[in-house]
């Protein structure tokens, strides 16, 4: 297991900052996804670190050693692509046992690992197959097994699961969380996908032009964004917009541009800021216009609303609301007997302590 250390990392291609002073590190052993839309720097970052692209600026170390200017074959990184780039006139133990070969490792050696790793993989008995007579998921596997079989320090997953259809995606999510735990390897993955980065990631950056925009655990991005742009991307979520009255008691209220006051448990800017909240659609119930709306003790926020229209999704049923500060979004699992249709009044409220407070 390895440490991996960025450190002011700049890639410029003329005026585009692919990436800006990017600095990250990733543990020993540790999981961690880069997330962010095309074109955010992730993959410039990925592909840094395994040494395709050369950093205008900044350091690249591995176990504090300083790896920017060294050959791509001599960084000892392995590296899973999203076509995973076998070897079609090649068996699957060939495809494996290849960067063995080119480090002339002894034949009894390479049987002996790739024999190993085929089994981790869960493909023993594979090895005379080709290619073209695997499933996406075990040539997914087959790649996965050629970039461990020479023990790397790091492991680089470039988008590796893009190519599987939904149910073989999840399912390869938890093979490759168990795999990568089982081998202890340090892991940077590449994704736009957002499940897939809850699914697999100890730690997440989620990347906006070059730059990190936050950094931490997949629960703590997600329960509590720093800015509308990490919000919005790492899920779906609700915006509204307001300015800060302040505490009140024990809780901060702002108030949105039709007078409805909202609380917070979120610290909140001197009164008379202007201030953007968010509130994710699954913290939010939705009730119909005549049912009471309980608290239990504690104090909700409550919004009258016309359901716009109801997305049945099978497990659960997502409402588009027009409220009279904004459109709002509520997701519901399909547990309840009563379902709205379009055009019904209805109310929506939620916790405090689910009003997130956005950077400006």
């Amino acid at each position: 297991m390895s440490s991996v250390d960025i450190r002011q990392v700049t890639k410029t291609y003329g005026d585009v900052h692919a990436l800006d002073k990017v600095s990250l590190t990733f543990a020993e052993g540790e999981f961690f996804g880069l997330l962010g839309p095309s074109g955010s720097g992730k993959t410039t970052l990925l592909r840094s670190i395994a040494g395709f692209v050369n950093p205008t600026g900044g350091q690249i170390l591995v176990d504090g050693t300083d790896i920017s200017h060294i050959p791509t074959h001599k960084r000892d990184i392995g590296m899973v692509f999203q076509n995973y780039a076998l070897f079609p006139h090649m068996a699957v133990f060939d495809n494996i046992a290849y960067p063995l070969a080119v480090r002339r490792v002894a034949s009894a050696e390479i049987n002996l690992r790739v024999n190993k790793i085929l089994e981790l993989v869960q493909l023993g008995g594979y090895g005379s197959r080709r290619p073209r007579e695997l499933s996406g998921g075990q040539q997914q596997r087959v790649a996965l097994a050629r970039a461990l079989v020479s023990r790397p320090r790091v492991l680089l997953l470039d988008e590796p699961l893009g190519a599987l259809d939904k149910n073989l995606r999840q399912q390869m999510q938890i093979e490759l969380r168990q795999i990568q735990r089982e081998v202890g390897i340090t892991t940077i993955l590449v994704t736009h996908d957002q499940e897939e980065a809850l699914t697999l990631s100890d730690r997440i950056a989620i990347f906006r032009k070059g730059e990190v925009v936050q950094v931490g655990r997949p629960d703590d991005v997600y329960e509590n964004p720093r800015d509308a742009f990490a919000a919005e991307f790492f899920g779906s979520t609700n915006f509204l917009k307001g300015k800060s009255l302040g505490k009140q008691g024990v809780l901060g209220a702002v108030e949105l541009s039709d007078g409805t006051r909202i609380l917070t448990s979120y610290a909140l800017p001197s009164s008379g800021s202007p201030i953007t909240l968010t509130v994710r659609p699954e913290k939010v119930l939705i009730q119909g216009e005549g049912q009471a709306v309980t608290d239990q003790g504690t104090s909700l926020n409550v919004l009258s609303a016309t359901v716009i229209q109801p997305v049945y999704m099978g497990a659960s049923v997502t409402y588009q609301l027009s409220t009279s500060p904004a459109d709002f979004s509520v997701f519901q699992q399909n547990r309840e007997a009563k379902r709205f249709e379009a055009g019904a009044s209805v109310k929506i409220s939620w916790l405090p302590q689910h009003t997130v407070v956005l950077d400006a």
